[in-house]
C-alpha cells in the first residue's frame, strides 16, 4: 500500500525546498545550515522510533540528535556527506519501514 504522510522540513535560515520524485519526498537542504526532520508517525503515546539512513540505523552524535522520542531528527551544521535518504519506523508496529525522505545538499 501506499503511504500518504508526509515529511515537515524547515531548514534554519533558507526556505524548505521540498520536490517529489516518485513517491519519496526530496528535501534540499544548504551546507552549514539546520536540518529538522519530523517522523510522521502518529500514535499516542509516541512509541520508541528508530531513524536510519540509507537503511543503516542512525547512530546519534554532536550534530545529528534524535528529539522527543524519535519524532524528530535534528542535523546540525549539514554537510554533503548528510544526503541520502532517511526513514524512520516505530518500533512498537509490525511494518519494516516507515515514511521515507531523500536529503540533498547544494552549495
Amino acid at each position: 500500500g501506499e503511504d500518504s504522510r508526509s515529511f515537515h522540513v524547515s531548514i534554519q535560515g533558507t526556505p524548505p525546498s521540498m520536490a517529489s520524485a516518485g513517491e519519496i519526498p526530496i528535501i534540499t537542504a544548504v551546507p552549514g545550515g539546520q536540518l529538522l526532520l519530523e517522523c510522521p508517525e502518529g500514535a499516542e503515546p509516541h512509541p520508541n522510533i528508530e531513524w536510519h539512513r540509507e537503511g543503516s540505523l542512525l547512530q546519534e552524535d554532536a550534530r545529528r540528535q534524535v528529539l522527543a522520542r524519535g519524532r524528530f531528527l535534528q542535523v546540525l551544521a549539514v554537510a554533503a556527506a548528510d544526503g541520502g535518504e532517511y526513514s524512520c519506523r516505530a518500533t512498537s508496529t509490525a511494518r519494516d519501514t516507515g515514511p521515507r525522505v531523500r536529503v540533498r545538499v547544494h552549495g
